[in-house]
């Protein structure tokens, strides 16, 4: 989720509320077809089509329609409720089959929480390995273009337009697809389950960006990974300490906002130390 997330808000450069919606989309997508009976490959593909379309939406009320990118992303994110609300039709749904991901492949025979780990290993991996070839072809490349500097992409001829609906869809599959794993994880899907993620997958891109914080682009997809697992250690220990779990927006918001300023923090201290020195 959070490399879906860091395709719009670092190589582009704007934040999108979508994923808030696009990430239960996945999920609600993922459940129903299941259990419809369709195979769990079929249902992460589609939950990753669907969250294409939902990229779509955005992409065309910025780019087309001149609605800033903030509020497109709410404006899509609120209606993605109602859509959730009817693909799913009720506020939540449980997999009343036993088959999932897990069990499909096997992975459900492995010790307790090794299946999730190797399953995440091994999708985590296919997605920077496809995103870092993605982003070497020439339409990659004409994407972070566009995010370094439109202007100067417009003049070398790149359709900026397009590589905003490029960058706000594949973002927004991903997220979605993120979803419907989640959800075959978790074994239900709910239409509120997508509150609070873009928090959680920007205090991943922060955490490993504060930790690695000058790497090239296709170790900086890896860095995210770390940071994702760096930040969940934290709100476990968190959690060690007697914290109550209905806490965990909060301290997922408090988290991200110290990432943010640590830059700042670092700055001030540095320039502090340095002033002390001077006055010695």
């Amino acid at each position: 989720m959070a490399i879906g997330l860091f395709i719009t808000f670092r190589i582009l450069d704007f934040p999108d509320m979508t994923v808030e919606g696009s990430f239960p989309l996945g999920a609600v997508t993922a459940i129903s077809l299941i259990q419809a009976g369709h195979s769990t490959l079929f249902a992460l593909l589609m939950a990753f089509i669907f969250g294409c379309l939902a990229g779509f939406a955005t992409a065309f009320l910025y780019a087309k329609l001149n609605v800033p990118i903030l509020l497109a992303g709410i404006l899509t994110m609120t209606a993605l409720y109602s859509i959730n609300l009817r693909i799913l039709g009720k506020a939540n749904m449980s997999l009343t089959k036993s088959r999932n991901i897990f069990t499909e492949f096997g992975l459900n025979k492995l010790p307790t929480n090794f299946n999730g780990i190797i399953l995440g290993i091994i999708i985590i991996a296919l997605i920077i390995f496809l995103l870092i070839i993605f982003l070497n072809t020439e339409k990659g490349q004409a994407v972070i273009a566009t995010g370094d500097n439109e202007t100067m992409a417009a003049s070398l001829g790149i359709n900026t337009t397009v590589m905003k609906f490029i960058g706000l869809m594949v973002s927004n599959g991903i997220v979605a697809l993120t979803g419907g794993l989640i959800a075959q994880q978790n074994g239900f899907a709910d239409v509120n389950m997508g509150i609070g993620v873009i928090v959680i997958g920007l205090s991943a891109i922060i955490i490993g960006e504060v930790i690695y914080p000058d790497v090239p682009l296709s170790i900086r997809l890896i860095t995210i990974v770390i940071g994702s697992i760096v930040y969940r250690l934290i709100l476990m220990i968190v959690l060690q300490l007697g914290f109550n779990t209905n806490d965990l927006k909060l301290i997922s918001a408090i988290i991200l906002a110290l990432c943010l300023a640590l830059p700042t923090i670092r700055e001030q201290f540095l320039k502090t130390m340095r002033n002390g020195v001077k006055t010695k």
